[in-house]
């Protein structure tokens, strides 16, 4: 019999830097953009990744990894499968939770708020942007459906390959396209030694404003 695995004593201690309230930025959008260039700039794998978290409105959550496709001063964006088990908790319960981790740098950033879809000029424009393959994926894959195999999927592709030969344009499904984060609470979280973590909240008042608190790791 195998030996179950060992990993209670998997543990990194964090000391690479701190995070002060004097040194950050009053607005976290700014904050955010500099860590997120530091991230770049540290050359982390894939950098842009988040956990996106939803819920059923029983209160079920799910969670999937997505990308950062824009930084927009309402918001945080990314687009997907409007079909897909994200998009019907989302159709149904309008919040969502985003993590960044970035271990590069000992760091992470948790977003809270409410979502909403964006609007269709803007999903069309990024569609378009996407290479050619991509854009004939969105049309090929049911997202969160059962399947048979994926030779199913394989023949999906060529189907609208063959389809969309003969177009230098795509058409955008309207079931593909983008959502906008609109965080209402933004955690900004720096390794520290010993588990003494750094963790500073920014929770946006009913005014606009963002106020800041430290807390406890």
């Amino acid at each position: 019999m195998e030996a179950p695995l060992s990993l209670a004593d998997i543990r990194i201690n964090y000391s690479l830097k701190e995070l002060t309230l004097d040194a950050v930025s009053k607005d976290p959008f700014k904050q955010f953009e500099t860590w997120m260039q530091e991230a770049l700039t540290a050359k982390a794998d894939e950098p842009t990744a988040m956990t996106l978290s939803t819920a059923s409105p029983q209160g079920r959550p799910t969670a999937r990894v997505v990308l950062l496709k824009a930084l927009e001063k309402e918001g945080f964006v990314f687009y997907t499968n409007y079909e897909s088990r994200k998009g019907q908790q989302l159709l149904e319960n309008p919040y969502a939770a985003l993590t960044f981790f970035w271990p590069v740098l000992e760091r992470q950033v948790r977003v809270e708020g409410t979502v909403e879809r964006l609007p269709a000029e803007k999903s069309e424009a990024y569609f378009h942007s996407r290479p050619r393959g991509s854009q004939i994926g969105a049309w090929s894959s049911p997202q969160s459906q059962p399947i048979e195999d994926r030779f199913f999927l394989e023949n999906l592709e060529k189907e609208y390959s063959a389809k969309f030969k003969d177009m230098e344009v795509i058409p955008r499904p309207e079931h593909w396209g983008g959502y906008l984060v609109r965080p209402e609470r933004i955690e900004f979280w720096q390794g520290r030694q010993n588990r003494l973590h750094d963790r500073l909240l920014f929770e946006q008042e009913s005014n606009g404003t963002w106020h800041i608190n430290r807390l406890a790791p």
